[in-house]
């Protein structure tokens, strides 16, 4: 709904009811979230009651390593989602907990072209340092403790089309 018209959304939606493609159509927005109590709303009036599948203070049932990257990586999709679409990701290199309580964690972005990288980085480190920042603000937020975040950029062409990347996320690229 953000980015498409309402007078060319309404008569697409109208068309879906009217073949009945869909039981229900939402209009939300991302940017700003309307109409997303009533998709809620409507989504919780058919999950069945069941028991917690997670403890109540387990945020995720991802590795906290893999967790982290997938932060990273939705910042770098929020600050690049124009440039760099989906030619992005992230991966946890290094994960050490000090004395201290803080996280030290080394993670690397790759893109898939030298353009790229110099997008990523930005001018004198600007769009890294902004990565960066908001990663580092919701990891420390999520885990509760401080966080040094250090973030690289690489290029590795064609990683999509690299199984290993697929099974470093748990899934099977053959499925």
């Amino acid at each position: 709904m953000d980015l498409v018209k309402s007078e060319l959304l309404l008569p697409i939606t109208k068309r879906f009811q009217k073949e009945n493609i869909f039981s229900n159509t939402f209009m939300i927005s991302a940017a700003n979230g309307s109409g997303c109590e009533k998709l809620l709303e409507y989504l919780s009036a058919r999950m069945p009651d069941s028991p917690w599948l997670y403890p109540e203070d387990e945020v995720s049932d991802l590795p906290q390593r893999l967790l982290a990257a997938e932060i990273t990586r939705e910042q770098v999709l929020l600050k690049l989602h124009q440039e760099l679409p989906y030619g992005a990701t992230v991966e946890t290199e290094e994960w050490t907990e000090r004395d201290d309580g803080a996280i030290v964690i080394n993670q690397i972005i790759y893109v898939q072209r030298p353009g790229h990288k110099k997008i990523a980085l930005g001018r004198h480190g600007s769009m890294i340092k902004a990565i960066g920042k908001a990663s580092r603000h919701e990891l420390q937020v999520l885990l509760n403790r401080t966080v040094h975040l250090f973030l690289f950029v690489k290029v590795r062409e064609n990683w999509m089309e690299d199984p290993d990347r697929y099974a470093l996320w748990g899934l099977d690229p053959n499925a």
